[in-house]
């Protein structure tokens, strides 16, 4: 055997590489279509530039993970000094991941490759090589971060908890040398956040990494049949639109199968959610990431085009935050029309209040409304001491105006907030994927007294995305309800009587 094959992927690979099937069958591994796509361009880009960058968008099994761990392990026991570092973002899926390369370098031919000298549960090491790969999990915000690696993988980015901060550290073990790989591949989990922003950065060419979409149906096993079966209206359509790229009525009989298996009940829900697990496009991928999401895009998109002026009193919602990990966040709204969304990190109390002021001063809203959980209510007391009796703090946790309808204040403005966008006059909101996000990343449930709740920013964290402080923002600013500007003056509806004031 020549020292070339050894040290071509491709034919290392499938002679030596040993997979476990979906089906549970040990076996030589053999790249699909979407593995050998994926695998073409991460070879162009290493030909090209002599570095991997990659971000990789992808549905749910499409073998993305088991192609990296391949090629990783296959450059570990091939080269000297190179170190392997893989970030998931679960203990499910770490020790997954550390299974299949185990399973790579245990199976490989007696006297091809040295055992390693150290194998922990987490840690592979070739004293022989001097290379090595380990593998963490993203719910620690230091892990890797002291160690200098050469190939990355970041597997499922979209749902770490911690993604900027990783970005931070771990991603900068890997120096900018040749040879170096970092590849991200997650399935799409919402808007607005880091691997959402990873993603539009690589399309837009604004960094070096490389986009690469990966549609669901590149997948032979997602296939099926059943006689006398026609295609709908939709469904003729999709294929019209994707049968050149592969797509073909036995993938749609799977697909409508799928489709009654998220939600049997409401076909337009469950549709929704097969998008995001199992996309066309990456314009599809990037939806709702909660099936019960309070407020839906197509309400929020319409609001972000939409050209809306206003002179009605100027309401001002201020979210705070401390520190350089959290954002605090205001936004402005005259009427229907909400616009100049601000983001502030690295202030302390008295540098927001000092903020907060400079606008007051310059801008003379009728009502700010600052969110007092936390940091808040020392930031009201400073802007009161400063003479500013149009600043006022809001309790999102106290009690709703109409307690019958709402478990807490904070549903009560989000309702309002969502009727807004919702009504028949349009709104505008800027531009703002990172707004967007936040609009749309909210699930919702009643309590037994049929009381509204919106999903906490806690269970948010845990579902792996941000703290929607531009969407908090933006709800404070209906703390007092709608407002009637007809007379000149502000006037702030305590009661929230059942006739509400005019948007405009």
């Amino acid at each position: 055997m020549s020292l070339d094959n050894l040290l071509n992927f491709d034919f290392f690979a499938s002679n030596f590489f040993q997979i476990r099937s979906k089906s549970g069958e040990v076996k030589p591994l053999t790249l699909n279509r979407a593995q050998l796509f994926i695998h073409k361009r991460l070879q162009d880009q290493l030909e090209k530039t002599g570095k991997v960058r990659a971000i990789i968008l992808k549905g749910r099994q499409s073998g993305c993970s088991t192609l990296i761990q391949a090629r990783f392990a296959h450059r570990v026991i091939t080269s000297r000094g190179m170190k392997a570092f893989i970030l998931t973002h679960e203990a499910e899926a770490t020790a997954n991941l550390f299974e299949m390369t185990r399973r790579y370098i245990d199976n490989l031919p007696a006297g091809l490759c040295p055992k390693p000298d150290n194998s922990a549960a987490n840690k592979l090491h070739f004293k022989a090589f001097d290379s090595g790969y380990a593998i963490g999990t993203a719910g620690n915000k230091g892990v890797g971060r002291s160690q200098t690696v050469q190939l990355f993988h970041g597997s499922e980015v979209g749902f770490w908890p911690h993604a900027e901060e990783h970005a931070k550290g771990v991603m900068q073990a890997v120096p900018r040398e040749q040879n170096t790989e970092i590849i991200l591949e997650s399935t799409a989990n919402g808007i607005g956040n880091y691997y959402y922003n990873m993603w539009q950065g690589a399309l837009s060419g604004s960094s070096d990494y490389q986009a690469i979409f990966v549609p669901w149906y590149w997948q032979d096993e997602y296939r099926a049949s059943i006689p006398g079966f026609q295609l709908t209206d939709d469904e003729e359509e999709l294929l019209q639109n994707h049968k050149a790229n592969g797509l073909t009525a036995e993938h749609l009989c799977w697909r409508r199968f799928k489709i009654a298996e998220f939600n049997g009940h409401d076909i337009e829900l469950g549709t929704e959610q097969f998008k995001q697990e199992y996309p066309m496009t990456s314009i599809e991928a990037f939806r709702n990431p909660v099936a019960n999401a309070f407020i839906n895009a197509p309400a929020v998109m319409r609001a972000r085009k939409a050209k809306v002026e206003s002179d009605a009193g100027l309401i001002i919602g201020v979210d705070p935050a401390l520190g350089d990990k959290d954002k605090f966040a205001i936004i402005r709204r005259r009427g229907r029309q909400a616009y100049k969304l601000e983001r502030h990190t690295n202030h302390n109390t008295m540098q927001i209040a000092g903020v907060i002021r400079k606008i007051i001063e310059r801008e003379k809203p009728v009502k700010v409304y600052i969110d007092v959980i936390g940091i808040g209510a020392g930031i009201v007391d400073r802007l009161h001491e400063m003479g500013f009796t149009q600043v006022e703090g809001i309790n999102s946790a106290r009690n709703a105006s109409e307690r019958d309808k709402f478990a807490n204040k904070r549903a009560e403005m989000w309702a309002e907030m969502r009727d807004w966008l919702n009504g028949e006059s349009p709104v505008s909101i800027p531009d703002s994927d990172v707004l967007h996000g936040d609009l749309c990343g909210l699930g919702y449930k009643w309590t037994s007294n049929g009381q509204l709740i919106i999903e906490r920013k806690e269970e948010l964290k845990k579902r792996g995305l941000p703290s929607p402080d531009c969407a908090d923002a933006l709800a404070l600013t209906f703390a007092g309800g709608f407002y009637d500007i007809n007379h000149g003056d502000f006037e702030f509806n305590e009661t929230r009587a059942n006739t509400k004031g005019k948007f405009f």
